[in-house]
């Protein structure tokens, strides 16, 4: 996607990508050179390379709809490009292309032309700069209604993947 034909959207709701585990909605709130930021009730404030997406999505009858309030003076990290960007939330949790295999989080400790690291737990990791997706350092707007999402937040946090491999072996014991 170029800046010109996503600051067409800028201050709308739009789904970024059309599903899986990247796809988000959200409120555009700004465009770079290469780079874009979305605000999503899930995720917060999340940063989007212009070049790794593949579609955008605004609902022709402005049906999508974010249950947030925006605060008039909300404030949130830019910089002119995406490596700029990173330099100013260096030292901040970052969670980096949230929802697949390569989803990483921790603290954002150096930034070069190449790569990015993060400190993981007791690791130092090195993600290759073209392969980045997306970024968020925590940002977070409060929802306009209290509901009982919080439940829901933990139990798919509580998940670790061993479900599958639980019910496996479940299956082998009923035969």
């Amino acid at each position: 996607m170029n800046k010109e034909v996503m600051n067409l959207h800028v201050g709308k709701t739009i789904r970024v990508d059309r599903g899986g585990p990247e796809s988000r909605q959200g409120k555009l709130l700004a465009v770079f050179d290469d780079y874009f930021v979305l605000l999503t009730e899930k995720d917060g404030v999340v940063y989007y390379k212009t070049n790794h997406i593949k579609s955008v999505t605004e609902s022709s009858k402005d049906l999508m709809k974010l249950g947030l309030e925006i605060p008039n003076n909300f404030d949130y990290k830019t910089g002119d490009n995406f490596h700029k960007l990173l330099e100013s939330i260096k030292y901040q949790w970052v969670r980096i292309n949230r929802g697949n295999t390569e989803a990483l989080e921790g603290v954002l400790n150096d930034v070069n032309k190449d790569f990015a690291s993060l400190i993981v737990k007791e690791e130092v990791v090195r993600f290759s700069m073209k392969h980045i997706r997306n970024i968020s350092y925590g940002l977070m707007v409060e929802r306009q209604k209290n509901d009982s999402n919080d439940s829901n937040n933990n139990q798919n946090n509580d998940s670790n993947g061993d479900n599958d491999q639980n019910s496996e072996d479940n299956n082998d014991n009923n035969e």
